[in-house]
């Protein structure tokens, strides 16, 4: 079945994400980067669309999400943008677009919602990041923290590991939240840090709270879209539910259409355009 857009008026704000925690409804977000994965989601009824810098790995086939930059991430958004309606669209701000200064932070916040569309940003940190979560809420864009595993720090952080697994580590992660929700996150991300913190940090926070590998407690979920499909095969995150295998589907229609093609089963005549009889005869009529 083709997708079919919801009816206009169902927008989701950041106003609706901290209803739906107050209610005890669970808040759904996925990430998208094209026009065709954001249509099917927003007729999906999820709730928001990441653009996540995990384009920089699932469709532009880097190592890690530190070379993305914010021309991609804008080109992207502006795609997803154009899919969805109804979803809350949060632009994630790229390594380096965010770090130098309040004020950079702030313009290119405001790109995400100029140029790309996006209804709010989404950057990684906690304490170090709250002048900048504030000077970026200020301005009018509403901002989404995210902190324990932060990609974009994986060098420091010494790779893709999980974090806040001691009582010390804990208590940092949590005045991070504390902090940037007194800075003015309309929500924060959490992942992969251990699930009882994750439902205490809940508890805590007035805001949602997001997880992506934080366990069931929190008020919503995150995944990434590829990794729920199937389709990026590099390797899958443990929290990561795969309910697809579309990368192996992928495979096998495109060995069947390179089979087909080599054997001149495809284009078959059905596939195939064909002139009028009288105008083909009358064209042959002309030849020397």
């Amino acid at each position: 079945m083709s997708a079919t857009a919801l009816p206009a008026g169902k927008k989701t704000t950041t106003l609706t994400l901290g209803q739906k925690k107050e209610r005890g409804e669970k808040i759904t977000i996925l990430t998208a980067y094209d026009y065709p994965t954001a249509l099917a989601l927003d007729t999906a009824g999820v709730d928001a669309i990441l653009v996540g810098d995990s384009l920089a790995m699932v469709v532009l086939g880097y190592e890690n999400t530190l070379p993305v930059t914010m021309d991609e991430m804008i080109h992207h958004a502006k795609a997803v943008a154009r899919g969805a309606k109804n979803a809350l669209l949060i632009g994630d701000m790229p390594f380096l677009s965010y770090q130098i200064s309040a004020a950079e932070a702030v313009a290119n916040a405001g790109r995400f919602l100029q140029q790309g569309g996006m209804d709010a940003v989404k950057l990684e940190g906690g304490q170090e990041r709250a002048e900048t979560v504030a000077a970026i809420v200020r301005a009018g864009i509403p901002v989404m923290g995210h902190v324990g595993l932060t990609p974009q720090s994986v060098h420091q952080l010494g790779g893709f590991r999980a974090q806040a697994k001691t009582a010390q580590a804990a208590r940092r992660l949590l005045q991070d939240a504390l902090t940037l929700q007194e800075a003015g996150c309309f929500a924060l991300v959490l992942e992969a840090i251990p699930a009882e913190l994750a439902g205490y940090l809940t508890q805590k926070l007035q805001i949602p709270t997001i997880g992506i590998g934080a366990g069931a407690q929190t008020d919503g979920q995150v995944l990434v879209t590829h990794d729920l499909l199937g389709i990026f095969q590099r390797f899958t995150p443990k929290f990561a539910k795969q309910y697809a295998h579309l990368g192996d589907e992928m495979e096998k229609a495109f060995r069947a259409y390179v089979a087909e093609v080599q054997t001149g089963q495809f284009p078959s005549p059905q596939h195939s355009l064909l002139m009028p009889p009288e105008e083909w005869a009358a064209l042959l009529e002309n030849q020397p």
